[in-house]
């Protein structure tokens, strides 16, 4: 039990990116958290519907994603910081598995407010796993800041 796997929610694409960089400098398998219903392509329509799905704590059913974790060890998990929270999309995928024992490392895309409740949410919800230090990056992730941030945490 040595995978190492990159889970992620994006809409717009910069989290996206930034678990491709950090697959690539890791080389773990990626999954992309995709739910059954998608948000409107106009960002201030989208904002709503976040805004009203987080307010209401709901976990939408993810149609891919969501396999099991057993063999994983180490967990990357990525979400957009939307309105100082995780993704709906990412709190589902924390609320169906378990955690205990594996070691997961947050990450997220911002503009402006940093990880925000980012990181003690990922702990509420993963309170039996060894959480490392994440990254929060604004807009687009370069190489290089993530290969610092991998050493730092003692990933490289």
């Amino acid at each position: 039990m040595n995978k190492t796997l990159i889970v992620f929610y994006s809409l717009f694409g910069n989290t996206e990116n930034l678990a491709l960089e950090i697959a690539i400098q890791t080389d773990g398998a990626l999954r992309e958290l995709i739910p059954d219903n998608n948000y409107s392509f106009d960002y201030n329509t989208a904002a709503k519907e976040v805004r009203n799905q987080i307010s209401r704590g709901f976990c939408p059913k993810l149609i891919c994603g969501n396999e099991p974790i057993a063999d994983c060890e180490t967990i990357f998990i990525g979400s957009p910081n939307w309105f100082k929270t995780l993704a709906p999309q990412v709190l589902s995928f924390l609320r169906a598995h378990d955690f205990a024992g594996k070691i997961v490392i947050p990450f997220c895309t911002h503009g402006g407010g940093g990880f925000g409740q980012i990181e003690n949410d990922i702990a509420r919800e993963c309170p039996k796993s060894n959480i490392l230090s994440g990254i929060a990056v604004n807009g687009t992730a370069q190489s290089k800041e993530v290969t610092k941030w991998l050493e730092t945490i003692g990933y490289r």
